[in-house]
C-alpha cells in the first residue's frame, strides 16, 4: 500500500476532482465513491474499481481483508493521514475509504420488455434522485430513465444516496419523447404523475405494464410530458399537504407500480 504524503499527490487530486467537478467526471468516465458498504457493493456487482485511498491507521482484520479483495479485483491501494483523506472527502465525516469506480453505462437496450419503467424529467435535486434510484432497485423496477434536465446520476451526493444501487439498476440517460416511443415499442402504456382534475389514482389502475414520468420538484411534469403521456395518474392524500417531495411521491409511485 502506497502512501501519500502531499497534496499534491496524484491519487488524491484525481479522487478530488471526481467528487467536485462534473466535467472531469464526464471526460474519466469514472465516479468517486466513500465508505466500506459502498466498496462491498462495487465489488459484489463486478464494478471496475480504479484508485482506492483507505485512512491511516485503519489496520482491523475486516477492513483489511475488504482492502484486499479490492486490490485483488485490480485496484490500486493507497493511504493517507487524516488530514489528506479529508481534503479529497465530499462528507464533513468521512469513514474509512475513498475509491474511484468506472461509471455504469446503461443504453436504451437495458430496459426490460413488459416492466413497469420511471421516466425522471428534469429532476435535479441530487437527494432526491439518489432516494428514487434506491427506491427503484429495492422493488426491483425495470428502470429509471434520465430525461432532460435531471442531476448528474455519477455526482457523490446521488451515488451515496443510492446505497449500491447505483452499480445495478438501469438507468439510461434519454430524451423524454425518446424514451416515450421506445416503452411504447416495448408494450408499456405512458402515464404522467400530475395535480390535474382528469388525473386518476395510481392505486386505480393497473400499473404492472405502464412507465410514469415524474417531474422536477417544483414545476413538476412539462407540457411536452402532459401532451407525449396516455393519461395522468396521481397519489391520493387524505391530508392538507398540497404536494410531497420529489423522491418520497417517485417511492409511493414505484411500490404502486411493482407491488
Amino acid at each position: 500500500m502506497i502512501l501519500i504524503e502531499s497534496k499534491q499527490n496524484a491519487a488524491l487530486r484525481h479522487l478530488a476532482r471526481l467528487g467536485r467537478e462534473k466535467k472531469y467526471r464526464r471526460e474519466t468516465g469514472e465516479m468517486l465513491c466513500e465508505g466500506e458498504k459502498m466498496l462491498r457493493e462495487a465489488l459484489s456487482s463486478n464494478a471496475k474499481i480504479g484508485t482506492v485511498i483507505a485512512r491511516a491507521g485503519e489496520k482491523d482484520a475486516a477492513f483489511s481483508a475488504l482492502l484486499g479483495k479490492a486490490e485483488e479485483a485490480g485496484a490500486k491501494l493507497y493511504e493517507a493521514p487524516d488530514a489528506l483523506f479529508r481534503s479529497a472527502s465530499e462528507v464533513e465525516t468521512p469513514g474509512r475509504v475513498l475509491f474511484s469506480c468506472a461509471q455504469p453505462r446503461w443504453g436504451a437496450d437495458t430496459l426490460a420488455e413488459q416492466k413497469p419503467v420511471l421516466l425522471l424529467d428534469g429532476v435535479q435535486d441530487p437527494g432526491n434522485l439518489g432516494t428514487i434510484l434506491r427506491s427503484a432497485d429495492a422493488f426491483a423496477l425495470g428502470g429509471v430513465v434520465l430525461c432532460e434536465g435531471c442531476a448528474d446520476p455519477f455526482s457523490p451526493k446521488v451515488v451515496r444516496a443510492t446505497m449500491g444501487a447505483i452499480f445495478r439498476l438501469p438507468c439510461p440517460r434519454l430524451p423524454l419523447l425518446e424514451a416515450v416511443s421506445l416503452l411504447r415499442q416495448n408494450g408499456l402504456y405512458i402515464y404522467a404523475a400530475a395535480l390535474r382534475a382528469d388525473a386518476v389514482p395510481i392505486c386505480d389502475r393497473a400499473m404492472k405494464n405502464a412507465a410514469v414520468i415524474v417531474g422536477s420538484e417544483g414545476a413538476g411534469v412539462t407540457q411536452a410530458a402532459l401532451d407525449a403521456a396516455d393519461g395522468s395518474v396521481i397519489i391520493p392524500m387524505a391530508g392538507r399537504a398540497e404536494s410531497l417531495n420529489a423522491g418520497v411521491a417517485a417511492s409511493i409511485l414505484i411500490y404502486e407500480m411493482t407491488k
